[in-house]
């Protein structure tokens, strides 16, 4: 009987490796195709847009893709200046960042800050949940070693810029831009992409209300921009 149990309990853990290496290895393949091919939808896309029409079935999001080349830089740098000023020298995880936002955490009580970097964003967005279990963070630290390892820091951030949620339903610069500003995502301006980069961390919310406060951090960010570099 003992050995019976022992038996079946060492199949029931080898079937959980085995779904679980299957697992990352269909992150691991996804990831390695969209080194040189733009994912056409994502998990937060498909999420939201599952909420949107859950309220309306004619809803659709506003996604267009453009290449690097063809987002502004003050963008980039915004967004790498709000986000992860760290983000050329670190291979995915901002270590100093992290302790940072746990005592930020700690003296508040409550977790507001996280510390994800823009390669730990984007791992969350192509193929995770919303949600802030141990479970999700720990398959989003994977895949983001997993995107350190297979493209450059070019290519993650213009992926990142092409997906990132920017309001209800709007997804990447290009429609952000065109959104907000009826302008290109080429052409947008410090000051506009300052503005953009701070509606990130909350975009449906701040799609709809860009207070004082974030009036104000728009205004540090601007002036941090100057000396953000950029792959």
């Amino acid at each position: 009987m003992r050995k019976r149990f022992f038996r079946w309990l060492w199949r029931g853990l080898l079937l959980v490796f085995t779904l679980v290496l299957g697992v990352q290895l269909w992150f691991f393949a996804q990831l390695f195709y969209w080194r040189d091919n733009n994912p056409s939808s994502t998990r937060f896309m498909r999420l939201t847009q599952t909420e949107l029409q859950a309220k309306n079935p004619q809803a659709k999001l506003t996604h267009t893709w453009v290449p690097y080349e063809r987002i502004s830089i003050h963008l980039k740098r915004a967004v790498i200046a709000a986000e992860d000023s760290r983000f050329l020298d670190h291979d995915g995880f901002d270590w100093d960042g992290i302790q940072l936002a746990l005592e930020k955490n700690r003296a508040r009580g409550k977790t507001r800050a996280g510390g994800s970097t823009i390669t730990q964003q984007l791992a969350k967005n192509l193929f995770l949940s919303p949600s802030r279990s141990s479970l999700r963070k720990g398959q989003e630290a994977v895949i983001a070693m997993m995107i350190e390892a297979l493209w450059s820091k070019r290519r993650i951030l213009e992926v990142y810029l092409n997906i990132a949620q920017w309001g209800d339903g709007i997804f990447g610069a290009e429609a952000a831009a065109r959104h907000y500003y009826r302008i290109s995502a080429a052409r947008l301006g410090p000051t506009e992409s300052a503005r953009l980069a701070v509606m990130l961390p909350n975009p449906r919310r701040y799609g709809h209300s860009f207070g004082p406060v974030q009036q104000a951090r728009a205004r540090r960010i601007l002036l941090y921009m100057g000396g953000t570099h950029v792959p």
